[in-house]
């Protein structure tokens, strides 16, 4: 018997849902969530071998979750969305049901589920899709971050700078700091160029915030920010923080 839960803020889409896998009798329902937060609860608590995962809710997103989760299930996405990133679903063999979806078309997604949870290959197909999502180029305006006391969703308007740490990234705010496991040529691809800088191979930093450039023997130069915080600038940095600001 495979257990699964149904994460999606619509109560209808999960009827739907519901009722369609009443037809699917070695698969139980263990549970429905209808936020991102709950949910992955849920997953880490549960640990069900599928979930049907809406991508657009409230406090987190499903791509957000697939981000966070301790352990990754087998996942058939119920979405909405637009026809780009279902192609990459295709592409990484991760199905989806795209929202209104027929009885037909959902037990084809289920029995392919089955088919990934017979094999054992459910946890590397997320994790492919992940990386996949890691590379499109899209623009962050928030990030989310797993802490001692549950998730911080950070705007990016709060971030002041990001520092390398090993295999992670710290995302300095102006009082607090958090831990990522994201590289920096992640963060540098994925925030917008006009607002964000690499000025080293260990920092990125928010235009805006910066005060002053003062010079510094160990590097081409020092960056004061707005609270305080000097960050040092390699020759290439300067280059490009001059070329932005025109000066």
């Amino acid at each position: 018997m495979w257990k699964a839960i149904i994460i999606d803020d619509e109560p209808y889409a999960r009827e739907i849902v519901k009722e369609y896998l009443g037809k699917h009798p070695d698969i139980t329902v263990a549970g429905e969530y209808a936020d991102g937060f709950s949910g992955l609860k849920a997953i880490n608590e549960i640990e069900p071998h599928l979930v049907f995962l809406d991508i657009q809710m409230p406090k987190l997103t499903g791509f957000e979750m697939l981000e966070l989760m301790d352990r990754k299930p087998a996942i058939i996405f119920t979405t909405a969305y637009d026809q780009y990133a279902i192609k990459a679903f295709e592409e990484n063999a991760v199905d989806y049901l795209l929202k209104p979806f027929a009885e037909d078309r959902f037990d084809e997604a289920v029995r392919k589920a089955i088919r990934i949870l017979e094999s054992g290959t459910g946890e590397a197909q997320v994790e492919k899709l992940g990386r996949h999502l890691d590379e499109k180029p899209e623009i962050l305006n928030r990030i989310v971050v797993r802490t001692r006391s549950g998730i911080k969703v950070i705007p990016v308007d709060q971030i002041m700078c990001l520092e390398a740490e090993d295999d992670y990234v710290m995302i300095h705010l102006e009082t607090e700091k958090y831990l990522k496991q994201k590289t920096m040529k992640y963060f540098e691809s994925h925030l917008d160029q006009v607002r964000f800088l690499r000025v080293h191979r260990s920092f990125i930093v928010k235009i805006d915030s910066i005060r002053k450039i003062e010079p510094y023997e160990k590097s081409a130069g020092l960056l004061v920010m707005s609270d305080g915080r000097q960050i040092p600038v390699s020759r290439a940095g300067l280059s490009r923080l001059k070329e932005v600001l025109d000066i």
